[in-house]
């Protein structure tokens, strides 16, 4: 307890000496308009509850809905079976009028989730692409056309990881799809002021925090990871981490820097001795 308390003091003070530079937003006012929609939109709402949660896919986000609906009456309980429909029974913040968003920003009980961004990255690939005939072919199709010769024929579903990593590269971040999108764009967490930042790597407890705080009903707690999951541990990131070449890795980094430094994960290492072992 003593060190998950150090970890989000660690996170906390990182988020307020970063989000203090001046060239930095103080409210979502102050974005440009593209990021201020997308913020918005990630932020969903409990009127009931009086708290905003921002979702980031890839992180539990399928989970927070499914208690979302619960405290809101539209599921019996966290267990049900069936697909999540990410859009239906959800209030989102962005769909209200302006003096109900700033209302709700400044009276509210804000949270979101993080998670390591090349694990969160590497947890989208395998998803999308190796499950998800949908995004093989949107996405899969035309990655394979602009980064593989002779690849016109490809059904999107064998896209490489550096592949992958090439297209976030040469993607304008504004316009990524909200999977790989970085949280910080996502959630922009110097212009929302977040009560609580709970991470994936320390999700029961942090979801536990949460869930007292908002005071939910004992009978409401957050669902155990489906069996059919397959997780990112800590080999498999490896292996994918030193089977790709440490150019794209190195360059890929700064594109998501400000997840790393704010969220205080560290950068992935790619050393020739951490690869043998």
């Amino acid at each position: 307890e003593l060190e998950l308390e150090v970890l989000r003091d660690t996170r906390n003070r990182t988020i307020r000496a970063l989000c203090g530079q001046r060239s930095m937003p103080r409210s979502v006012w102050e974005l440009p308009p593209v990021q201020r929609h997308t913020v918005l939109q990630h932020l969903l709402v409990s009127d009931r509850y009086r708290f905003l949660y921002c979702y980031v896919p890839k992180v539990a986000c399928s989970n927070w809905k499914r208690i979302l609906k619960v405290l809101e009456g539209f599921l019996e309980n966290v267990d049900v079976r069936g697909k999540m429909d990410h859009k239906s029974d959800l209030v989102f913040l962005g769909d209200m009028r302006p003096e109900e968003i700033s209302y709700r920003l400044k009276h509210y009980y804000k949270f979101l989730f993080v998670r390591n961004p090349i694990e969160r990255l590497l947890s989208a690939y395998r998803n999308k692409f190796g499950e998800i005939k949908e995004y093989q072919q949107k996405y899969g199709v035309e990655i394979i056309r602009r980064y593989r010769k002779n690849g016109g024929s490809s059904a999107g579903d064998d896209v490489s990881f550096s592949e992958f990593l090439q297209y976030l590269l040469d993607e304008d971040v504004e316009r990524m799809n909200e999977h790989w999108m970085p949280m910080y764009n996502l959630c922009q967490p110097c212009a929302v002021t977040y009560d609580f930042i709970g991470s994936y790597e320390q999700l029961q407890a942090d979801a536990n925090h949460v869930l007292e705080h908002i005071q939910a009903p004992s009978s409401v707690r957050f669902p155990e990871r489906q069996a059919w999951y397959k997780p990112v541990t800590a080999e498999k990131l490896r292996y994918y981490l030193c089977s790709t070449p440490r150019r794209l890795i190195k360059e890929i980094i700064p594109k998501y820097i400000l997840d790393f430094s704010l969220f205080a994960y560290p950068l992935p290492n790619i050393t020739s001795q951490f690869c043998r072992q």
